[in-house]
């Protein structure tokens, strides 16, 4: 079966999920906060504006906790979905390629972290229009600005995805799997102020937004970024992460 229908089929198999509801939902709770606490946004002394603190903030809060953790039920969602009802060993037991077929949810993975991080920037740009109106304040960011930080969040997630999907496949346990997934997510406050943050990848969404908000905020201190040897490091990583994947996925079943 070729890639793009080992694809298709893994969409059509999440379609009656709640799996977009619980990313939509998540994304409720990072902004909703935003929209009730919007005058401590005119409270900072660090020299930033309160219109780039709202966002940046809601960036904080999302890329520290509320996206890792995400990411960490849907793989398994995805992962679990295949083993219900030995949907997996069904699976096998057509001419399909393992390797392929693990490739293939690992896309939709990405293309629904996208879809997350979309979802943030409609709710923020609802956010940001309601607190305009309630403060006669501008909180409308310019697009470029908005969707550059994401993109740049949703880039250098990509080895942090990967590996959470090597988890999902390897941990058989769905309780042990998302421990370990949100064991991962607390050190990375610690790991930005690290000289090495570089070889953790799950603190490096957090540390993209903390740089912004460093080059934002006069008083707060800057986060240097060195595309060598982090992007190396990075890639090697993510790689690393996939091929694993691959060969572990669906060992089991194919006993």
């Amino acid at each position: 079966m070729k890639m793009l229908s080992l694809i298709d089929v893994e969409f059509k198999k999440i379609k009656r999920s709640k799996i977009l509801f619980i990313l939509f939902f998540a994304m409720l709770v990072v902004w909703f906060p935003a929209l009730i606490n919007v005058d401590m946004n005119f409270a900072m002394e660090n020299g930033i504006t309160p219109e780039h603190n709202l966002f940046i903030q809601g960036l904080m809060a999302m890329v520290w906790f509320i996206y890792p953790a995400s990411m960490i039920v849907v793989t398994l969602l995805i992962n679990q979905n295949e083993k219900t009802n030995h949907g997996l060993i069904k699976m096998f037991s057509l001419p399909i390629d393992p390797k392929k077929l693990s490739l293939a949810k690992f896309v939709v993975l990405l293309v629904l972290a996208a879809v997350q991080l979309l979802f943030a920037v409609v709710l923020y740009y609802i956010v940001a229009y309601l607190t305009t109106q309630m403060t006669e304040h501008n909180f409308m960011l310019s697009p470029l600005f908005v969707f550059k930080e994401i993109g740049l969040i949703y880039l250098t997630s990509l080895p942090m995805l990967a590996f959470y999907w090597l988890l999902s496949v390897i941990v058989q346990t769905p309780i042990f799997a998302i421990g370990i997934g949100l064991a991962t997510i607390v050190p990375s406050v610690l790991m930005i102020n690290s000289q090495y943050w570089y070889v953790y990848p799950f603190c490096y969404p957090y540390y993209m937004v903390v740089s912004a908000y460093g080059n934002l905020a006069v008083s707060f201190g800057h986060f240097d970024i060195d595309l060598f040897p982090w992007i190396l490091i990075a890639c090697t990583m993510t790689i690393c992460f996939l091929i694993l994947a691959s060969v572990y996925f669906g060992k089991k079943e194919r006993r």
